[in-house]
């Protein structure tokens, strides 16, 4: 890392959604806080579901979001690395983000090492015991002939579809209730302390939980959940030698 820079993590923001007043009432506010931390950012990872329903069509990708979206260009532009995960919101990302902000996109959890502390970074669904509804869904919706289908539907029937079962249907969400289940049975928790059991890391930093969570699992390692932009307006922050949830107001 470079000296006085830092690492910032922020998840599930969720555009788009309930209303566009309200959505555009968020994103206002989140651009803010990209133009708070873009005077000492290194690095800003987007840990999923920045968007309530995102589907790229070969031609299209859901209107709006022009004010995030050009921000997070202007960002990458001026040279601060921008990294996405996909959540499981906006898991048919393809192409467009790394095509027209230059971010790259991953869609599994990746390890990253910043001033010698290693990271494992991801939006956290479908990781973990448990969630198997969920975890059935997701086999469905990310194979391969099930997009192909989802393309031949205009992208005005295809789009208004998906926005009505994002907020309606818990298993699409994959957040059934938000609300701490203590240590043991966070399963994104058990998570990292099965990978853990595999390998040394220093951070387990996840989004999807939409709670703002920071869990010593480990004499030296330490869990944290990013909480959201709709409730909590949470991020991490690491300034090369502690990681820290921060809250903007």
């Amino acid at each position: 890392m470079t000296v006085n820079k830092k690492i910032y993590f922020a998840s599930d923001q969720h555009f788009g959604a309930p209303t566009a007043k309200q959505s555009r009432e968020r994103e206002i506010k989140f651009v803010r806080w990209l133009d708070f931390v873009k005077t000492d950012a290194e690095a800003i990872f987007l840990l999923g579901d920045l968007f309530d329903f995102w589907f790229e069509y070969k031609k299209a990708v859901p209107k709006g979001f022009v004010r995030v979206l050009g921000k997070l260009a202007e960002l990458s532009d001026s040279g601060i690395k921008v990294y996405f995960f996909v959540g499981n919101h906006d898991l048919w990302m393809q192409s467009y983000f790394e095509e027209e902000l230059a971010i790259p996109v991953f869609y599994q959890p990746k390890e990253f090492i910043f001033n010698n502390k290693t990271f494992l970074i991801g939006h956290g669904d479908g990781l973990g015991p448990g969630d198997k509804g969920y975890k059935r869904m997701k086999k469905v919706f990310t194979n391969p002939f099930s997009k192909w289908l989802y393309r031949w539907l205009h992208p005005d029937i295809g789009i208004r579809i998906a926005q009505y079962l994002s907020l309606k249907n818990k298993l699409i969400s994959g957040v059934e209730d938000v609300k701490f289940l203590g240590e043991e049975n966070e399963w994104l928790v058990q998570y990292s302390k099965k990978k853990l059991a595999e390998k040394a890391y220093d951070y387990f930093v996840f989004g999807h939980r939409h709670l703002p969570l920071e869990i010593q699992i480990s004499k030296k390692a330490k869990y944290v959940n990013t909480g959201d932009w709709i409730t909590h307006f949470t991020y991490a922050v690491f300034d090369g030698e502690q990681l820290t949830l921060k809250k903007y107001n």
